[in-house]
């Protein structure tokens, strides 16, 4: 078991702080692979939503190893995708995915967000409605430079939005933080819109995880947690959520007072 350095809460977010990348990443790994043990054990199947992002290597390359978890009884969904963007590109969400957990661990099934759709709307619903009849029971999650949550960011976040699954305009400053991680070799060619699960479709997992490294967060998370709960920071709504756990590195805390 990986001890945090130190554990608080804001308002009904429960915070671990860890010493390192690694350590954060292991000790999700963990609680996650509880979490997936237990929906297994009282009904037969587990529904997970996974991110993805290089802020999710140290927990997925952990989760992937761990021992006890029936992966043929999982259902794995995830976050977002690019409107039309060709699957086997190298920032392609399902295929970052699939390199970095599930070729290795071959869950029960894996439905990925279709942005290469033709009827981007049409597919939105069905996915929507997929989500609803697989309740998740863990959703892992990020936080991205600008607070957003999925593809969330703060021009267009909606904590009451109507639907689950919608198409985005993708802020400017997301973009850049893609070719910041090496996804893009430049702005030009990160795509300008995604379909994106909204907030209430994550929030509606019945436990998650919230998992945030690296020095270049935090500013987010400070902005998440101390400062008001707002769509201007849309991890800020993580405040409000009693069945969230945030995880975060020395580095990403490093402005928490």
């Amino acid at each position: 078991m990986i001890i945090s350095l130190r554990t608080t809460q804001y308002d009904s977010l429960r915070t671990s702080i860890y010493a390192t990348n690694a350590a954060m990443g292991e000790a999700a790994a963990d609680e996650a692979r509880d979490i997936i043990a237990a929906a297994i054990k009282a009904k037969g199947r587990a529904n997970v939503i996974l991110a993805t992002g290089n802020s999710q290597l140290t927990f997925l390359t952990a989760l992937r190893t761990l021992p006890g978890i029936d992966w043929k009884a999982v259902n794995v969904f995830h976050m977002d995708e690019y409107v039309g963007i060709d699957p086997t590109h190298p920032a392609s969400f399902p295929l970052f995915l699939r390199t970095h957990i599930l070729d290795a661990v071959k869950p029960g099934a894996f439905y990925p967000v279709p942005g290469q759709a033709a009827d981007v709307e049409a597919a939105c619903r069905d996915y929507e409605a997929l989500l609803r009849a697989h309740p998740a029971d863990l959703c892992a999650m990020g936080i991205g430079e600008n607070g957003h949550i999925a593809f969330n960011d703060p021009p267009f976040a909606d904590f009451d939005d109507p639907v689950w699954v919608k198409v985005v305009e993708l802020d400017e400053r997301s973009r850049r933080q893609q070719v910041g991680e090496g996804h893009f070799p430049n702005l030009t060619a990160v795509p300008t819109h995604a379909i994106t699960l909204t907030i209430p479709a994550l929030l509606s997992a019945k436990r998650i995880l919230c998992i945030v490294p690296e020095a270049r967060k935090a500013e987010a998370v400070e902005r998440s947690l101390l400062g008001p709960i707002t769509e201007d920071c849309p991890a800020s709504i993580l405040r409000q959520a009693g069945h969230a756990h945030l995880l975060l590195d020395a580095a990403a805390a490093a402005r928490l007072k």
